[in-house]
């Protein structure tokens, strides 16, 4: 049968994303007004940036005329058919050479999930990918491009333009999927993939819950 596999990381008060980013607020229990009499009523509440978490980004994000959340068709997102590249360091467009991309999750698995919600996963020395491989996945027609990494570009450099891999995916509409987890649990090839993010209008990155289907 079918197999779910959970490729997303928790969401929890006070944790933790990247280095410099607030950290989301959760409340559990929160009282709600006007609920049904004799009952009684109570919801969460969630404050965070849309970089928490497990998410993805959309062009919106880089650019001011780019699509956002709610603009974002479910089949850029879900029920891909998927592919996992080994890859580590410095992922120039060797990695994904005489590979078949097109119409595919392309899902970058280097292993840095293993520093998750420790002083190493922020550091600058985390795998990405160049500019280069970036535009080999957009030739190739990959449809979604997902990493298990802190994101797909270096973020060691601090000038103006830095992160040409993320221009260059969402300038072609591939929206980008950062801070996957247990990508080892994956084939390379044989699997669905999904990451669903909230319609939220005006927002260009949100938390989603990535899981695949295995054959």
């Amino acid at each position: 049968m079918p197999k779910l596999v959970d490729v997303s990381h928790q969401i929890t008060d006070g944790m933790t994303t990247f280095p410099g980013l607030p950290e989301p607020a959760v409340e559990e229990s929160t009282s709600v007004a006007g609920g049904v009499p004799g009952r009684d009523t109570s919801t969460g509440r969630v404050a965070m940036v849309g970089a928490t978490g497990t998410y993805v980004e959309m062009p919106a994000h880089r650019y001011r005329d780019g699509a956002d959340l709610a603009d974002l068709d479910l089949d850029r997102v879900a029920d891909l058919p998927g592919v996992v590249v080994d890859a580590s360091g410095r992922i120039g467009p060797e990695a994904f050479s005489g590979l078949d991309v097109r119409g595919r999750a392309v899902l970058v698995r280097t292993g840095w999930d293993r520093h998750w919600r420790t002083e190493a996963y922020g550091q600058a020395e985390h795998p990405y990918l160049t500019e280069a491989a970036a535009k080999a996945l957009v030739d190739g027609g990959a449809t979604l491009v997902g990493t298990d990494s802190v994101g797909v570009d270096d973020t060691a450099p601090v000038t103006e333009g830095a992160r040409p891999a993320l221009a260059v995916l969402l300038a072609a509409g591939i929206p980008v999927v950062s801070h996957l987890c247990l990508l080892d649990q994956l084939p390379q090839e044989g699997f669905t993939f999904f990451a669903v993010p909230a319609k939220v209008r005006g927002m260009a990155a949100f938390p989603v819950r990535a899981f695949a289907l295995t054959d």
